[in-house]
């Protein structure tokens, strides 16, 4: 795979794939320009080559219609800013406006296309509207990692249509950060997985056994598999059909020499909300109309400890309901003894990434991955489309 730093820019058309996917308020205004920031790099780098910078991203679902709602326009305000000049929109992505737009650019200039998806070519990576796309530009760099596992026609399909094609410098830490992680990992190595469903992680739990000294389980899925050892969780989020799935993964852990750990206190309510009641209890003494909603503090010191001393931190997934203020702790103690470990913490997927900047400590943080789904179908093994579209051709 080529980067953005092995080509010669200058004066070229560059088409930028980016992920300006980000909130907005009801008024249209972004509320968070995390996303905007990371792609800074690569932008600043093709510009100051000399390059005229066409920029291209998804925002939302709009399921191939227009949705005004879903218009990028409002991100020009933000990049304007954010490179210090001003940046043309172009209220679409293709067609004449696009095309005399990229036409008119000079050697500096930036231009932000309108919506990928509101065309329904972009999600089914179709060849035609990937053509369309490929003909505004002279290069094609992709620099959005986090759409890296859906095949579409800015990610994949466009590769065909464009002689040279790289890999932006989002999308190389991406990589080179996992592969420091998952390759040849500084040792001991843990990995910490949270969230609400073990269906969605199974993948992940079944690949990370493989690799990993020690291995963290909070969250919602921690209790199905509190449940599949014959503890009794009261009303705690429990997936009954994956009891056996957890059983098979605990006792691989066993044959791999694995520290399995699990919470062994909660802190626990009647329902999940921010003015419920709360205790704290051990794992074995859950009421049956309670459930646990965050880790207990005996499970953040016994899951901190755990962390002294390691060398390789992977952390994907909250501890618990951290949205909401009497189940934050947990996530927030956990986000603090891996920023002071010490290890290469590398951060994955949208809420861990939420929780870890609430918490005011992303910046003490080795890495902090862009992708949800994309950081975790890596950590399966699998091979993400619009990464193996940008290796060379045999």
């Amino acid at each position: 795979m080529k980067y953005i730093d092995q080509l010669d820019l200058k004066g070229k058309k560059v088409f930028l794939r980016v992920d300006f996917n980000v909130p907005m308020d009801k008024s249209g205004n972004v509320t968070d320009d995390t996303r905007v920031r990371a792609q800074l790099p690569t932008i600043k780098y093709a510009l100051d080559k000399g390059a005229k910078v066409i920029i291209a991203s998804h925002l939302g679902r709009p399921k191939g219609k227009r949705v005004e709602e879903l218009s990028l326009k409002p991100v020009v305000k933000i990049l304007s800013k954010l490179l210090n000049k001003d940046v043309a929109f172009v209220d679409d992505c293709i067609g004449e406006k696009a095309q005399v737009a990229a036409d008119k650019m000079k050697e500096g200039d930036v231009i932000l296309l309108e919506n990928l998806r509101f065309h329904p070519g972009e999600d089914k990576n179709d060849a035609e509207f990937a053509r369309q796309l490929a003909s505004l530009g002279d290069i094609y760099i992709d620099d959005a990692f986090a759409v890296s596992h859906r095949a579409a026609a800015s990610n994949s399909a466009i590769t065909e249509f464009v002689k040279i094609c790289a890999a932006g410098f989002l999308l190389k830490n991406e990589i080179e950060y996992f592969r420091r992680a998952m390759v040849n990992p500084a040792r001991p190595f843990v990995t910490i997985i949270g969230g609400a469903k073990v269906s969605d992680k199974i993948g992940v739990l079944e690949k990370i056994i493989e690799k990993v000294d020690k291995l963290l389980v909070g969250g919602g899925m921690a209790f199905t598999f509190l449940k599949a050892q014959g503890n009794s969780i009261g009303k705690s989020l429990c997936e009954e059909d994956m009891l056996d799935v957890a059983r098979k993964i605990m006792q691989k852990a066993k044959e791999k020499n694995v520290q399995f750990l699990l919470p062994v206190d909660a802190v626990i309510a009647k329902s999940a909300s921010a003015d419920a009641e709360v205790k704290v209890c051990g794992i074995k003494e859950i009421p049956p109309d309670w459930m646990g909603l965050d880790i207990g503090p005996a499970t953040i010191s016994l899951f901190s400890d755990a962390l002294q001393g390691v060398k390789t931190i992977v952390w994907n997934g909250p501890l618990g309901m951290f949205e909401l203020a009497p189940f934050s702790k947990g996530t927030f103690a956990l986000a603090n003894a891996v920023a002071n470990s010490g290890a290469l913490s590398i951060i994955g997927g949208g809420d861990t990434d939420t929780a870890v900047h609430q918490a005011g400590l992303s910046a003490k943080m080795s890495y902090m991955s862009t992708g949800g789904g994309a950081f975790l179908e890596l950590l399966e093994g699998k091979t993400l489309p619009g990464i193996a579209a940008l290796e060379p051709r045999v």
